[in-house]
């Protein structure tokens, strides 16, 4: 048996870090993950013979605010300029996300300008001075119009329930820009790795052991042997066997299709907000990488649909329920004295790729500290 300063159980940003990061300080690293590829759901291929970059589960653009983050990641790789926009079609019209000045005016086939927004959205408000559920604190920021247009829809598919029955937090804020900036991201710092998420991780694993379609579970005491300190990205309930009952997660199922034409929909990522089309939008991954040439009359199409799955996790619901249940795996996890939790997984939270980086960077200093 060989034994490992660490063993990292998941190969997406949180593990891959804290691998490249270990192992750059001397310590002996081994990654093992229950996939037959590494980079978590951020994985990336390229489609055959199209030079077409795929993100396997779903469009991921990198963005953040803090230049040590984006200095970090830019060492495994070099980025586009992509800045991404985000279009919403509605009874068979095009309006761009989130709500800005162009939306409003396009929506209710007016002109105003920038100084009118606030009070003519105003108008559309009804007073709720203390929004009880997803739908009144939604309503309380945009309208009924706005609402019932945008977020209704969309949120049923998105969630599989009624907005009514969601809390409030889930939807704390809706940017509504009074401009026409249609950037999807306010961060200074945006774009994708001019050849894949995965090419990051090829980088960032270099000259680190990696064990694919590996279980932890189906072993779990050899690996905690083999290790001084195992560090654990999965499911936390699933860590202690769910003993206290499983949390809630959303998934995502895709449906790629390939489709001979240059362009299919215009724009990388195009959400549907009615309630009767079944999926909740579809990916054109080409537009991501304008940088690139493709073969002709070709594109790659993968329409996202909402779901229930609790073995591929992508959403934690965080009802008041999963809170609870959440608090006492936390507990649990304090007495795991040579296991460190950390990742969206772990975590029980929604984390963009930032987040989750500057999770790994701020859990390595305490660890050599």
């Amino acid at each position: 048996m060989k034994h490992y300063d660490f063993i990292i159980i998941g190969s997406g940003f949180y593990g891959a870090v804290l691998a490249e990061r270990l192992h750059n300080i001397g310590k002996s690293v081994l990654v093992i993950d229950r996939r037959d590829h590494i980079g978590g759901n951020c994985y990336s291929y390229e489609y055959e013979d199209t030079n077409i970059i795929v993100h396997k589960y779903g469009t991921h653009i990198f963005h953040c605010s803090k230049k040590s983050t984006w200095d970090y990641i830019n060492q495994f790789g070099e980025f586009n300029r992509y800045q991404h926009r985000v279009l919403t079609t509605f009874k068979n019209k095009v309006y761009s996300m989130p709500i800005n000045l162009g939306t409003i005016n396009a929506f209710y086939g007016i002109n105003l300008k920038p100084d009118d927004v606030e009070a003519f959205i105003n108008s559309k408000r009804p007073h709720i001075t203390n929004p009880k559920n997803l739908e009144e604190k939604a309503i309380s920021l945009i309208g009924i119009d706005l609402y019932e247009a945008f977020i209704k829809g969309y949120t049923k598919k998105q969630w599989g329930i009624d907005p009514k029955d969601l809390p409030a937090e889930i939807i704390t804020r809706l940017p509504v820009r009074s401009s026409f900036f249609d950037s999807y991201f306010n961060d200074y710092y945006q774009g994708l790795p001019l050849n894949g998420y995965t090419s990051l991780f090829v980088n960032m694993l270099q000259d680190i052991p990696v064990e694919l379609n590996t279980d932890f579970f189906k072993d779990r005491e050899y690996w905690l042997k083999s290790c001084g300190t195992l560090i654990y990205t999965g499911q936390i309930d699933r860590y202690f066997n769910y003993s206290a009952g499983k949390l809630r997660w959303r998934s995502v199922k895709f449906e790629q299709t390939v489709v001979e034409i240059d362009d299919y929909q215009g724009t990388s990522v195009m959400n549907f907000a009615d309630e009767d089309i079944p999926y909740t939008r579809i990916h054109e991954p080409k537009h991501l990488h304008l940088e690139r040439n493709f073969k002709k009359n070709i594109s790659v199409i993968i329409k996202e649909n909402s779901c229930i799955d609790h073995d591929d996790p992508y959403y934690p619901v965080n009802s008041d329920s999963d809170k609870q249940l959440l608090d006492g795996y936390q507990k649990l996890a304090k007495g795991e004295k040579k296991v460190i939790f950390g990742g969206r997984l772990a975590d029980y939270k929604y984390y963009d790729m930032y987040h989750t980086i500057e999770a790994a960077l701020d859990r390595f200093k305490t660890i050599v500290s």
